[in-house]
């Protein structure tokens, strides 16, 4: 399954949250999150993604509400 690394606002996500999201099974758009990354202090938020196209990374924030400045197909060493 492709990699992708997309960045966002926290927006109002807080640690457990992020944990929570972090263990929740696939989605409809084939999405599971692999690892979130995360900077209170700038308000920044980095989600590594299992997903099966860009498209599909950008439905699922969608469906959030959720506005990506980026999103990147990317390899991982693991």
């Amino acid at each position: 399954m492709p990699k992708f690394l997309d960045v966002h606002a926290m927006k109002g996500f807080d640690e457990k949250a992020l944990r929570k999201l972090q263990n929740s099974p696939v989605d409809e758009f084939g999405i599971s999150h692999h690892n979130i990354l995360y900077n209170e202090e700038v308000d920044k938020l980095f989600c590594l993604l299992d997903a099966p196209s860009k498209d599909a990374v950008e439905k699922h924030h969608n469906k959030a509400g959720i506005k990506c400045e980026w999103v990147i197909q990317v390899k991982t060493t693991t």
